[in-house]
């Protein structure tokens, strides 16, 4: 991804590649780049992105894996640094976005959701950054429609069979080789089941997003959590 993120700023007409930092580099390298683009790994990503801050440079961060406790420091680092944007998006194609929409809009009207997300076996997270967002979308959309919990009889089960359960949604994680990215959506009522889908093939999928969050990011001071919030829909 990062490789993909250098080649594409390189191609656009209105950006400068200033710096590339990798494994063992220094990170103050940063301090001359007016947006920083974060694609690392979970263990590292949170001292990344404070460093980031810390150095008055906006953050686009595309590293899943984040928790409420890690946004949270995010949040209490920019109160000392209220002019930086930092944008956390559990995935920047902007196919998983309007999934994800049309999840949240679809699942007051559906009985059971449940979600299945498969990636390829590097990953080191489970289940995606994408599907826990995309769950939180569903159970926050449920609650406020007065929705009843998803029923499940099982009383019965091998750990891991029925998946993880974000905020009372069931959420199973597929890592195969092959794969890249992938999301489904299924809801089921009585007599009918809906399926919605997302499918990315190349990480290229990913770049449009990449740009948005370049591009718009210095004018949204503060922490924000999904790309949804930087598209008109």
């Amino acid at each position: 991804m990062g490789r993909q993120v250098c080649a594409t700023v390189r191609a656009a007409e209105d950006l400068e590649l200033v710096a590339e930092i990798d494994l063992g580099d220094d990170l103050d390298a940063v301090a001359g780049a007016d947006v920083a683009v974060v694609f690392s790994v979970p263990d590292v990503a949170l001292d990344h992105v404070l460093s980031c801050v810390r150095h008055g440079v906006h953050a686009v961060v595309g590293t899943t894996g984040w928790t409420p406790g890690r946004l949270d420091a995010v949040r209490e680092e920019l109160t000392v640094a209220p002019d930086v944007g930092v944008l956390v998006a559990p995935n920047f194609a902007v196919g998983a976005v309007l999934l994800m929409r049309f999840a949240a809009a679809a699942a007051p009207f559906y009985e059971s959701v449940e979600i299945i997300e498969l990636h390829h076996p590097d990953k080191v997270d489970a289940p995606s950054g994408t599907a826990q967002h995309t769950a939180r979308l569903v159970a926050a959309a449920r609650r406020d429609a007065g929705a009843p919990p998803i029923p499940d009889a099982t009383t019965i089960a091998l750990d891991g069979a029925r998946g993880a359960d974000v905020e009372g949604v069931r959420v199973h994680a597929v890592r195969l080789r092959g794969l890249v990215a992938h999301e489904e959506v299924l809801l089921g009522g009585p007599g009918e089941q809906l399926t919605l889908r997302h499918d990315s093939f190349d990480r290229a999928s990913f770049m449009p997003g990449v740009l948005l969050g370049i591009r718009r990011i210095t004018q949204r001071p503060g922490l924000t959590v999904g790309l949804e919030h930087l598209l008109d829909i």
